[in-house]
């Protein structure tokens, strides 16, 4: 079982390999590792290729570091083991690049490294940006170097791979599926006795080049390397959970949950249908005997179709339909051929479907190697109502299949880091997990996808660039979150720059009364589907404007003029109040409807959403009687243009604000209907029944607000110096739970016990706070914090 052992190796040995320190001079020169491809392959083309390096050891050093990367992906190997794989995405100016201390995976004697490395050329994930094919290893010091990549590495192109698209009516962008040809696949090309006198030597493209190196000429060709901050993803066995149909093959007892053979005759066509029990990432594993000349296919679907694009309840499978992405694998007849994804496949329904000729097929096996960002879960939830539980492990299930190398909008589909999504995402990192590193990751790349004219891209990595202005605002809502809630107080400040280059960027198109016309590109706020909103983008009235990017713009001000002062640049936050104080003049005397007591979506004041009154409320353009009619309209106004599982983060927020706190677990009716509908992960969009992706972590924002709204712990300082917890418990009689902190742990727990409210509040060192009750405001020390009260 090679790659069982291989792969669970390198489960053990990942998180150790992360953090390893750099030498810095490899950070500012040239390296003296080259990039190396295949001679006599196209530089861009589809392909996959082997390099190895052989060496000796009289002795095993204490430690032996190498920094690794390639384009557009590779897989590390020491001695048959794999090790390392990469590189994490990002732009050719960011090129990131891995380091490991392989030392624990050497031998006296002879040693080798070999990497797979494939390029998936026009065919690859929208979110992979590519130069051209090449891979690169340059060990950390001087003793290393006869390692390095260079002409004396041995590479091949790997002739059995071809790539095998997915056709879709709807927008794909996460790359092929493989066609493998197992007669020609090469084998033990990895171990040490592996005979490559006949391979080619490596073509050195170019040196490694750090981004900051210092010297020469500044004229930099190629991939610009910077240490990858991020781990390396995860990897954990996970079995199959039932047959749900076959046909054509004799299925064992216990198959798929635990290893039983399969087998399917000659001369037949067999379909086997297996359910996971719920949504995975995972590195899909068949292991099969036989079948020569035959094929193995295997299917990968989020859910089953009634008749395309409806899906219905996602446990349902009578009258079905199987639409997915496919590998197909074609047998060589041998025993224990084995085939794994070089890319994580998402799925909840594996369809295998087997081709035999005159030589019976036997699956020895099938399962998957589950991956993702190693977020553990350090965050406690309990209360009386085990509904809520079942609602914060698919938010948490959802959020992990959402979060790669960066944060991903949906695994399946697209795989890309847009900022709307990434937003919530980040926020659930911190409540449910404290782990900041993909957070940070995704701030960097946002900040460095920004354009000459001031605004960023809307996702990023990306090879094709996209615009969408308002999420450059959300992203300015990003660095608030993190200057409240992060621990790094100086990130955020190397930040401000591109801040303020953002909002010059909108001021541009913005009219005397500070009223915004004419930014162009796409100017999505949600996915409604009502009177004049198209493609996500709301109404707009017949001058140009729009409330609903007004009232962005001046939440953008807000929170940014909160930035500068912190950070002590008061002549910025001076601009930045003065920008938002006439832009609320105009919001009123523009967009308020008295007679209705709500914003209006435009100035002919014809179209109301709950969005526009969403951001109204949580920019303060209400006094508060207003606010708390204003609450109650947006819930009981069927008129309003909805809000979707996305918006409705930013929905609820207001209405804790409006006073309605309370009343929040009685806003879950859209996440119930998804439990109901079979989802194990929460849908793209408010339709479930015809949404295109099962899996938006922008859905999970119960993952915060469970924490947030119902327990009631908030930031009241930046780095989460101080802490305000003011519960809203609605009916809950008993609700404990935990978050962590920069400083360690936040608890809060409830219970009414004979006629009274017995409540204890933890807060971690150094840190000290207030808590809210029947509108009255105690001290928090450090340390536990005890109340009791007879009413709520």
């Amino acid at each position: 079982m090679k790659i069982i052992s291989r792969i669970f190796y390198f489960v053990l040995i990942s998180a150790s390999g992360f953090a390893q320190p750099v030498n810095p001079t490899l950070l500012t020169t040239e390296w003296n590792a080259y990039w190396i491809s295949v001679p006599g392959e196209s530089p861009d083309a589809y392909g996959v290729y082997l390099f190895r390096k052989s060496f000796d050891l009289n002795t095993i050093p204490g430690k032996m570091l190498v920094h690794v990367s390639a384009d557009n992906r590779y897989k590390l190997f020491v001695n048959g083991k794999q090790v390392l794989m990469g590189p994490a995405r990002g732009d050719l100016t960011h090129w990131n690049f891995e380091t490991l201390d392989i030392a624990p995976f050497l031998r006296t004697g002879r040693n080798i490294i070999a990497a797979r490395v494939w390029n998936e050329s026009t065919y690859r994930p929208e979110g992979q940006i590519s130069l051209r094919t090449g891979f690169i290893l340059q060990a950390d010091d001087s003793a290393g170097y006869s390692i390095n990549t260079n002409e004396r590495w041995k590479c091949m192109r790997d002739n059995s791979y071809l790539p095998l698209p997915f056709s879709t009516p709807t927008y794909f962008v996460a790359g092929p599926g493989e066609m493998i040809n197992m007669n020609v696949q090469v084998t033990g090309w990895d171990e040490t006795d592996f005979k490559d006198s006949s391979w080619k030597n490596g073509q050195p493209i170019s040196r490694g080049s750090p981004k900051n190196i210092i010297g020469g000429y500044g004229t930099i060709q190629g991939w610009m390397l910077v240490p990858s901050g991020i781990p390396q993803m995860e990897l954990k066995e996970q079995r199959l959970l039932r047959i749900c149909k076959s046909d054509g093959a004799k299925i064992s007892d216990g198959f798929p949950s635990v290893r039983v053979p399969v087998v399917v005759l000659p001369n037949t066509k067999a379909t086997i249908l297996i359910d996971q029990g719920y949504l995975t990432n995972a590195y899909p594993h068949i292991i099969f005997s036989g079948g020569r000349e035959g094929s193995v296919t295997v299917g990968y679907a989020e859910a089953l179709f009634t008749r395309y694009p409806a899906k219905g309840n996602r446990n349902e499978i009578a009258g079905k339909t199987f639409i997915g992405r496919k590998d197909s694998i074609l047998s060589d007849g041998n025993r224990n051929q084995e085939f794994s994804s070089l890319v994580f496949r998402t799925y909840r329904y594996i369809q295998i479907e087997v081709s035999t000729k005159t030589d019976a097929l036997t699956i020895e096996d099938v399962y998957g190697l589950a991956t993702g960002y190693p977020f553990q879960f350090n965050a406690r939830f309990k209360s009386d109502n085990p509904e809520l539980g079942i609602i914060l492990d698919i938010g948490w299930r959802t959020a992990r299949l959402c979060a790669m190398e960066t944060y991903m909008d949906c695994p399946y589909y697209e795989q890309l880091q847009y900022i709307g999504d990434s937003r919530i995402q980040s926020l659930i990192s911190l409540y449910n997990s404290g782990d900041e590193r993909l957070l940070l990751n995704a701030m960097n790349q946002m900040d460095q996808s920004r354009q000459p004219e001031g605004v960023t891209l809307s996702r990023h990595p990306s090879y094709t660039p996209q615009y969408i202005p308002p999420f450059s605002l959300w992203y300015i809502g990003m660095l608030h979150d993190y200057m409240m809630y992060g621990r790094d107080s100086n990130y955020i400040k190397n930040k401000l720059p591109g801040e303020r280059q953002i909002l010059q960027y909108f001021r541009k198109y913005q009219l005397t009364d500070g009223s915004v016309k004419g930014v162009p590109y796409w100017m999505f706020t949600d996915w409604v589907e009502t009177k004049d909103w198209r493609s996500g983008t709301g109404p707009v009235g017949k001058d140009g404007s729009s409330s609903l990017i007004d009232l962005q713009l001046l939440w953008a001000y807000q929170l940014a003029a909160d930035l500068e002062a912190h950070y002590g640049m008061k002549t910025y936050a001076d601009i930045y109040n003065h920008m938002a104080g006439q832009l609320k003049k105009t919001i009123r005397n523009k967009y308020w409807d008295r007679s209705r007591m709500l914003f209006a979506d435009r100035p002919e004041k014809d179209l109301f959403s709950q969005h526009a009154n969403t951001l109204a409320i949580l920019t303060g353009m209400f006094d508060h009687n207003e606010e708390i009619i204003a609450g109650k309209r947006i819930l009981s106004d069927s008129t309003l243009a909805p809000a979707s599982i996305y918006f409705k983060y930013y929905l609820h927020q207001a209405l804790v604000k409006a006073g309605m706190g309370n009343d929040y677990l009685s806003w879950l009716d859209l996440w119930r209907e998804n439990i109901k509908m079979g989802m194990t992960t929460w849908a793209e969009i408010s339709d479930i029944n015809n949404c295109r992706s099962d899996c938006h972590a922008w859905g999970a924002s119960p993952n915060i607000e469970f924490f947030r709204t119902v327990l009631g712990i908030d930031s009241d300082a930046p780095g989460f110096a101080k802490v305000k917890v003011a519960p809203h418990l609605g009916s809950l009689k008993k609700v404990e739970g935990e978050i962590p902190h920069p400083q360690g742990k936040i608890s809060a727990g409830y219970q009414w016990n004979e006629n009274k409210w017995k409540i204890k509040i933890g807060l971690p060192p150094n840190t000290t706070g207030k808590f809210i009750w029947k509108n009255k405001s105690y001290d928090l020390k450090t340390g536990e914090n005890d109340f009791t009260f007879s009413t709520y």
